[in-house]
């Protein structure tokens, strides 16, 4: 598709050893025809890194949360278009292509949203669902943006976009993070259906009520 690195998938992992190898070959089967590369950010105790090299993924470790796991792989990807996505199987492979095709029509940021018609999940409690929908209203009011996500990890970029979010949230916050930064810099915005699929294993990383605090802090930190 072109010369190097088109597409670099992103995939922060903390202890996802029983659904990394299905994830990866998952992206492998949508990605054929696409130069690309597939970036485990790491920071497991279990077999998750070594199963990750075996299904041909390029690993770094890093110790810290996700958001400084996301920021560290960023810096470290090839590609022109470059992809954050969960490990845990939550996140359809089959998607990637939606979300390469909305940088290669000219958006600087391509964001999956659950609430689209089309999208959905399967993995969010009505508490969860409501705090959501609390934060993009506050995020939509303060900044002016037309958002139906905030809190979802599954999204595209392009190499420059990155660069001009300059982003700083080491947490759960860097989500938020994005979508605000992307509105105050006026770039190119799109989202699309994206269903969330039950984890396939283990449990979430994501503490409702430690990590809704971090979120709304994130918002009032970037007013």
């Amino acid at each position: 598709m072109s010369n190097g690195i088109y597409v670099s998938i992103v995939i922060p992992t903390l202890n996802e050893a029983d659904a990394i190898a299905e994830t990866i070959e998952g992206v492998k089967k949508v990605m054929r025809g696409y130069s690309y590369e597939i970036i485990i950010v790491d920071s497991s105790t279990d077999e998750t890194p070594k199963i990750a090299k075996r299904h041909g993924a390029r690993v770094l470790h890093y110790e810290g949360g996700k958001g400084g796991a996301l920021i560290f792989g960023f810096k470290k990807a090839k590609g022109k278009i470059i992809i954050s996505m969960d490990a845990d199987l939550s996140n359809r492979p089959k998607e990637l292509k939606l979300l390469i095709a909305g940088i290669e029509a000219g958006y600087d940021v391509c964001t999956g949203s659950r609430f689209l018609v089309g999208g959905g999940s399967e993995d969010m409690p009505l508490i969860r669902k409501f705090g959501n929908k609390m934060f993009v209203h506050l995020v939509n009011l303060l900044f002016g943006s037309h958002y139906t996500d905030m809190c979802y990890g599954y999204r595209s970029f392009s190499r420059q976009a990155l660069r001009e979010l300059h982003l700083k949230e080491y947490g759960f916050g860097i989500e938020t993070e994005m979508n605000i930064k992307a509105q105050k810099a006026h770039l190119r915005i799109l989202e699309v259906p994206s269903f969330e699929k039950r984890r396939a294993s283990g449990s979430g990383k994501l503490k409702t009520f430690r990590d809704g605090y971090v979120i709304l802090s994130t918002i009032l930190r970037n007013i």
